[in-house]
């Protein structure tokens, strides 16, 4: 089978941080933005998919890969000023955000209107739903040093692994297995330094979701039924407020379905929506 060709590029944010993005493909022009603790390769398979009618762009958001700190100033909206840098770069029109990076693509497309904008269980926390109540102590946790501890706790309270309510030490065991199982740990473990600043935008934005009314884009929300219970109520929440989404929910899939367990089925559905 042939190797598939990526090709790699920067551009200068309105900050002035250098941001780092993969793509493959040709056609029209799509960039993808990762999630909480992932980087542009995780998605590898998901632009693969779509390159065959796509141009695709994945983000190494702050933090990650070639590009620049989170910097001490850091929001959301930063972020948001990063993925505009590169769609105004590549030319593109449209936009796949997962987790937080979901978060970041509404806030963009608060700014502008995109011809299409999909977002897979974003970070979205309206009324609440959200629970950042633990965020105060993952902080401390991860300030003392104490990194499996922390992700013990991130695991557990947020609820985004498949594993329902589990025993706590099924919990330590798996984040023992992220930070230190293997050769994506050592990643796993770079990254673990972005998570306090990203969860506090959640919780900062945290809001009845009636600011998203203003969002003009063609918008499809994704989410699936083996992930927090919250997610799914909290798109066809968004869904309702959003004047041009729909939404739908994807039976047995979990919040790593973009990057991890069932990109081909996330492609499937994100190709109807683009074409």
């Amino acid at each position: 089978m042939k190797e598939h060709t990526w090709r790699s590029d920067a551009v200068i944010s309105a900050d002035g941080t250098r941001i780092a993005y993969r793509s493959t493909g040709s056609g029209p022009g799509l960039v993808i933005v990762p999630g909480n603790n992932r980087c542009a390769y995780h998605y590898d398979e998901l632009a693969r998919l779509l390159s065959k009618t796509h141009s695709v762009h994945t983000i190494d958001r702050r933090g990650r890969g070639e590009s620049g700190p989170q910097g001490n100033d850091y929001t959301v909206e930063l972020e948001a000023d990063d993925v505009a840098a590169v769609l105004d770069a590549t030319g593109s029109d449209s936009l796949f955000g997962h987790s937080y990076g979901g978060l970041i693509g509404l806030r963009l497309a608060l700014r502008r209107e995109l011809r299409r904008l999909a977002l897979y269980e974003p970070g979205v926390s309206i009324n609440g739903g959200f629970d950042l109540t633990w965020l105060p102590e993952f902080e401390r946790l991860f300030h003392e040093g104490r990194r499996v501890a922390a992700m013990t706790l991130f695991l557990r309270r947020s609820k985004i692994v498949p594993i329902g309510n589990a025993p706590a030490f099924v919990f330590w065991l798996l984040a023992i297995g992220l930070l230190y199982g293997g050769k994506e740990a050592i990643e796993t473990r770079a990254l673990m330094p972005t998570s306090p600043k990203e969860l506090a935008e959640i919780a900062r934005l945290d809001s009845d979701g009636t600011q998203y009314a203003a969002v003009r884009s063609q918008s499809l929300l994704l989410a699936g039924t083996r992930t927090n219970p919250y997610l799914p109520r909290a798109v066809a929440e968004l869904a309702a407020i959003i004047p041009n989404a729909s939404y739908e929910i994807l039976e047995g899939l979990n919040h790593n379905a973009p990057d991890l367990s069932a990109p081909k089925t996330v492609a499937a559905r994100l190709e109807q929506f683009l074409s």
